[in-house]
């Protein structure tokens, strides 16, 4: 496992397209965050907001996508580590999906706030 860092760009790229494809294999919720985010660009397409409205959909998008690896990766880490119930393990994975769920908010915020924008214009 050592030298990890010292792989080449394409073999650290390989890697992280790796633990995206299993998190899409594994996470019922990660495909169902992936299905939300194709809406998101299909409603994008057909309202066609300035830029800024892109970067911020398609920003908070990214952090709800990256929020669910990273609970997926604490999941997977706490129970190979701990596969017995444990109220320490419990609450990790609890703020982990925790973290979800507030990027999920924001994502709607922001989602919530275009349609008001477009609506006011």
């Amino acid at each position: 496992m050592s030298g990890y860092k010292n792989r080449s760009f394409f073999a650290r790229l390989g890697f992280a397209l790796q633990g995206l494809a299993h998190g899409v294999r594994a996470e019922r919720s990660l495909r169902a965050q992936l299905l939300a985010f194709a809406a998101a660009l299909a409603a994008l397409a057909i309202l066609r907001p300035p830029a800024l409205w892109w970067a911020l959909v398609l920003l908070s998008s990214a952090a709800v996508l990256a929020a669910e690896l990273f609970n997926t990766a604490i999941e997977r880490l706490a129970d190979e580590l701990h596969p017995e119930h444990h109220p320490g393990i419990r609450i990790a994975k609890d703020c982990a999906a925790a973290g979800v769920l507030i990027a999920a908010l924001g994502a709607l915020a922001v989602g919530l706030a275009l349609l008001l924008h477009l609506v006011m214009k």
